[in-house]
């Protein structure tokens, strides 16, 4: 089974790292990473900008021109950053911007609907969101705004499921990340997301699970594989995320 890991980390100690909330990562460099996955049928993936990389680039470019062209980048972007810049990280394979509304790290909240359409439409670039689905609700009418956008770790929360579910049934992309920081039973909730609109879900390893309670394993996967069918799987692992990231 081919599988594209929509979501992990690199933290590369040659570049430079901001605390957040007191936390400094352990180094996690491409090497590290794919010894980890040695094994799992990985073919490609997309690295995550974490909150303590704020708006520095360049570990995400020596990242991908490490990985390879099937690797693609997700970055934490200012809202000033110029047009030469983004010519730039466009065509290193980055073809996201994230915004971390749990941790900070990212740009602002207020600018998020300004930056997502500018991204989109010059580049055709979507969103991803980190954010704790409990507060989904609030932020609805600023979501219709944003064209297009992903919601990491299947949002969390079990307090904000009907409104993770909303999105899913609008088309949104679901990341079946994080195993170890959602407080509920993963396979259920993807059953039900899937149902929903089978397009949605996409598996990533979160590696290296930065703070997470329970850090990504191998048992992960078998979950996955376990509870879903070969078809179902094949949507999951590979096909709705491969088909998000390289349409640009």
């Amino acid at each position: 089974m081919k599988i594209f890991d929509s979501h992990f980390h690199i933290i590369n100690p040659k570049f430079p790292l901001v605390k957040n909330h007191g936390y400094l990562p352990p180094d996690f460099t491409s090497e590290n990473y794919k010894e980890q996955v040695m094994g799992f049928g990985i073919v490609g993936g997309a690295i995550v900008s974490g909150s303590f990389q704020k708006f520095n680039q360049e570990y995400l470019l020596d990242s991908l021109n490490t990985l390879g062209k099937n690797y693609f980048g997700v970055a934490n972007i200012p809202i000033d950053i110029s047009i030469n810049e983004l010519e730039r990280l466009h065509k290193s394979n980055i073809c996201a911007v994230r915004f971390n509304l749990k941790r900070g790290g990212s740009e602002r909240l207020e600018n998020m609907v300004e930056l997502s359409n500018k991204l989109f439409d010059y580049y055709g670039w979507h969103t991803e969101l980190y954010v704790d689905s409990k507060d989904l609700k609030g932020l609805k009418t600023i979501l219709k705004k944003i064209p297009k956008f992903s919601i990491d770790h299947l949002g969390l929360s079990k307090a904000g499921l009907t409104e993770l579910y909303y999105w899913a049934e609008k088309g949104v992309k679901i990341k079946a990340t994080g195993f170890g920081r959602v407080d509920f039973n993963p396979i259920s909730i993807m059953k039900k997301i899937y149902s929903i609109n089978p397009n949605s879900l996409m598996f990533g390893t979160d590696l290296p699970s930065t703070r997470a309670k329970i850090p990504f394993s191998i048992k992960d996967l078998k979950l996955i594989k376990d509870n879903f069918s070969d078809n179902e799987q094949k949507k999951i692992f590979y096909k709705n995320a491969i088909e998000w990231y390289s349409k640009n």
